[in-house]
């Protein structure tokens, strides 16, 4: 027979700290109570990605832990896995690129804190205070889109089926002109 653990969770318990994902984080309350954001949204929530996108299909697993710097300055940590529905130019059909983010963000609160981060950390400006989650996760997302989207699993199929080219040795045209300068 098995036994259940029926208490009551922690304040302190790390399960505890989770919570859906609002509009707006007041930076420094998530700071001090060390809060976690993590779940999934689906990509149509993205307006500004969806431009770069073939469609909008799928979902966006997402992280967002919210600390201090060894500095002591505030920051976020964001992960956000999914795969990004693209048209790869190669072949014009539609292929889903695995991403995986992984980025520190330091909050300041203005443009000239950006220089007293700590290595590692990208600048995050807030705006009196609060950010918008959403648009932390978007804009980690939109820097792994590539310019050009080709499917990798294409373009490693092309490279097995290309022919190694055979070059014949020519003469040198100039070989004439290179022994006149000699004499």
């Amino acid at each position: 027979m098995s036994r259940i653990d029926r208490r009551r969770p922690s304040p302190y318990d790390s399960a505890a700290m989770l919570a859906p994902l609002p509009d707006q984080i007041e930076v420094e309350r998530a700071v001090a109570t060390g809060r976690e954001y993590s779940g999934q949204l689906p990509l149509e929530r993205l307006a500004r990605l969806q431009g770069m996108l073939h469609d909008s299909q799928g979902q966006v697993a997402y992280t967002l832990r919210f600390g201090r710097t060894v500095i002591g300055q505030p920051m976020v940590e964001v992960e956000a896995d999914t795969a990004l529905p693209l048209l790869c130019q190669s072949s014009l059909e539609r292929f889903e690129l695995p991403v995986a983010v992984r980025t520190r963000l330091g909050l300041i609160s203005r443009e000239e804190d950006e220089s007293g981060l700590p290595e590692g950390y990208e600048p995050c400006l807030m705006q009196q205070g609060l950010v918008d989650p959403l648009a932390l996760i978007e804009d980690e997302l939109i820097l792994t889109v590539p310019v050009i989207a080709r499917n990798p699993a294409l373009a490693s199929s092309e490279r097995e089926q290309e022919a190694p080219v055979e070059v014949e040795a020519k003469p040198n045209p100039f070989a004439a002109l290179a022994a006149l300068k000699r004499k």
